[in-house]
């Protein structure tokens, strides 16, 4: 069964609306021509019917009870914006040329997160694709986009999409996204789609009229939840396990991101979550290669990425924030809001060896005990960051760790998520150290909406920055100050930073140590006096030792050097690399060694191939 329309050729359209409650419903044709076709209901609330001469392109409403006109819940196209009436798609209409595409395996990712209004200064998918090959040549293997569900007006984050099947309009639509993957998969990227399954944006969300899709029984920071567990879930449920299966399949997705799961709530026997893991798997079966879901949450519980059969919900991977607040709070020394259960090495540490630094101690933050220990879990499925949207642009001035940092710590930054055990993502711009802010905007029509988000943005960093106001998320010069300056990669320390970036992508690619993601293979010890993380890591042959200095004095270390002879990969202090100079010799053996220096905030890497 496909809900909404459904072009299937010679001018033959089917429509299928969920709507039990509803006592007629019929299809409201615009254009090009008006007519009203009523649809018949089934015993489970599903209208439907077949509806001749129809053209890719026409437009329609859903009219209920012969009274209103509702755009189509699952509207593929929203060409005159959310509260416009829905346009036919014929998706057989696009040749693509990928059919040797065979994805790239999750352990062998390294993420690049782009929001696509600020990437470029034309802010469309179009825009992007020049762009791969040079994400390719830093060592990215997989852009993932923030959602581009259709919201209002033409700036948004895209959390506040109504319509979850739909393509934003204004970075280029329908055949804009496919032309973007096609585009990617033909030059061996990968596509992960950030999507939205806990809540609708308030404006245009015309799934309220149909009574039956949320629910007060919880609540989320955006209001009602979605209705998973509740009287007439059961086609709320398959609304979003079919969304599932249209990024999947209709638009040849490798992987969707999964917002916010803390904020789905489900009771019911088996969770929806394992149910869309369930439906992504189907994906897999048909097409022969590996589709994955990616779950953010912060409820360090390895039952979310755990596989059924070990009773689990079977979600490939997810995002690991515990690793973020550590190595934030270790570089910046912020201790606000949830940072003040972080700040110390030994957490950092234990960030790289045990996935979550929360496996049932307390959090002051959250008054209560938190977390348990990720048995059963692969490393490949943490994925690991020190900057994303999320951490950059909910700060109230959207500043990025370019604005936070010193250089060393920028290039120590990126060698603490590179060289980790886990799978690497990175906020655009971050590889050259780019300097304009991200901030958060919106584009809303409603005034008494827009004047509650301004409100609500200032309210909630009044504790931080008493003396500045928030930047007005409504302003078109807020999302303009937002774009990337992408000419500043080939300037000075900025492009040297990228060729940092690179070399540390390359390494982690080449060397079969760093390679394998297994924190098994990995030893971690806290140097306490000199603020030093030492990392082992091994894989058959091939053993690497590195250490992070967040010291800003220079550090001898004269205990523990790894016997054996050891050639540097590696020291950020090197002039190449924008440093004094490096200061560790190009061999070392341990057992005649009597110190090695690292000069301050630098990361020295050495491998020893037997």
């Amino acid at each position: 069964m496909n809900l909404g329309s459904e072009y299937i050729g010679d001018r033959i359209c089917n429509f299928t609306l969920w709507a039990p409650l509803m006592e007629e419903v019929a299809v409201h044709l615009v254009a090009p021509e008006e007519r009203i076709i009523p649809l018949q209901p089934d015993q489970w609330g599903y209208w439907r019917g077949t509806v001749t001469n129809v053209e890719p392109g026409s437009l329609y409403f859903y009219q209920l009870n012969g009274e209103i006109d509702l755009p189509d819940p699952v509207s593929n196209s929203q060409p005159q914006g959310v509260h416009g009436a829905s346009e036919v798609i014929d998706h057989s209409n696009f040749q693509w040329s990928d059919r040797q595409w065979r994805g790239v395996p999750l352990e062998k990712m390294v993420i690049y997160e782009l929001h696509v209004a600020t990437f470029t200064k034309e802010g469309t998918f179009q825009a992007v694709i020049p762009r791969i090959s040079e994400l390719q040549e830093l060592g990215v293997t997989a852009i993932e986009i923030m959602p581009v569900a259709q919201y209002p007006g033409e700036r948004n984050w895209g959390y506040d999409g109504v319509y979850p099947y739909g393509v934003q309009n204004s970075y280029g639509g329908v055949d804009g996204l496919k032309q973007l993957i096609d585009a990617c998969h033909q030059q061996g990227m990968a596509v992960i789609l950030d999507v939205v399954y806990n809540h609708l944006g308030p404006e245009g969300n015309y799934l309220w009229s149909l009574e039956t899709y949320f629910t007060d029984k919880y609540k989320t920071p955006w209001g009602s939840a979605i209705n998973y567990d509740g009287v007439y879930s059961y086609g709320v449920r398959e609304y979003f396990r079919q969304n599932v299966l249209y990024w999947l399949e209709t638009y040849h997705i490798d992987a969707l991101r999964l917002d916010a799961i803390n904020a789905i709530y489900d009771t019911g026997v088996k969770h929806i979550l394992q149910e869309m893991a369930d439906a992504a798997g189907s994906v897999t079966q048909r097409h022969g290669w590996k589709r994955y879901l990616i779950a953010e949450s912060d409820f360090n519980d390895p039952k979310i990425i755990r596989p059924s059969e070990d009773g689990g919900y079977g979600i490939d991977g997810q995002w690991s924030d515990d690793f973020h607040h550590a190595l934030h709070t270790v570089l910046t020394g912020e201790k606000q809001g949830y940072y003040q259960d972080y700040g110390s090495l030994e957490q950092l540490a234990k960030a790289y060896t045990n996935s979550f630094v929360y496996t049932g101690e307390y959090s002051l933050y959250r008054q209560r005990y938190h977390g348990t220990t990720p048995s059963k879990c692969d490393s490949s499925q943490f994925i690991v960051y020190g900057q994303n949207h999320d951490q950059v642009g909910n700060r109230m001035l959207g500043d990025r760790f370019s604005h936070l940092l010193s250089f060393a710590e920028l290039k120590l930054s990126a060698a603490a998520v590179i060289l980790s055990p886990y799978v690497p993502l990175l906020f655009m711009g971050e590889e050259y150290g780019e300097t304009a802010p991200f901030l958060y905007f919106i584009s809303h029509q409603d005034p008494s909406l827009i004047e509650a988000v301004r409100q609500g943005r200032q309210k909630e960093f009044a504790a931080f920055y008493t003396q500045e106001q928030a930047p007005d998320p409504q302003a078109v010069d807020t999302m303009l100050r937002s774009q990337l300056h992408w000419e500043q990669r080939h300037q000075g320390k900025q492009r040297i930073l990228w060729l940092f970036y690179q070399k540390l992508l390359q390494l982690r690619a080449e060397i079969p140590a760093l390679a394998n993601l297994d924190r098994h293979c990995l030893e971690v010890e806290v140097i306490h006096s000199e603020k030093v993380l030492q990392l082992k890591r091994h894989y058959q042959d091939s053993q690497v030792i590195y250490w992070l200095n967040f010291s800003q004095q220079i550090v001898t270390l004269r205990e523990n050097l790894p016997p054996g002879n050891w050639n540097r990969l590696l020291d950020s202090a090197d002039v190449q690399w924008g440093g004094v100079g490096s200061s560790v010799p190009q061999v070392f053996n341990g057992e005649t060694e009597k110190e090695l220096v690292l000069s301050p905030q630098t990361v020295v890497v050495y491998n020893n191939d037997q």
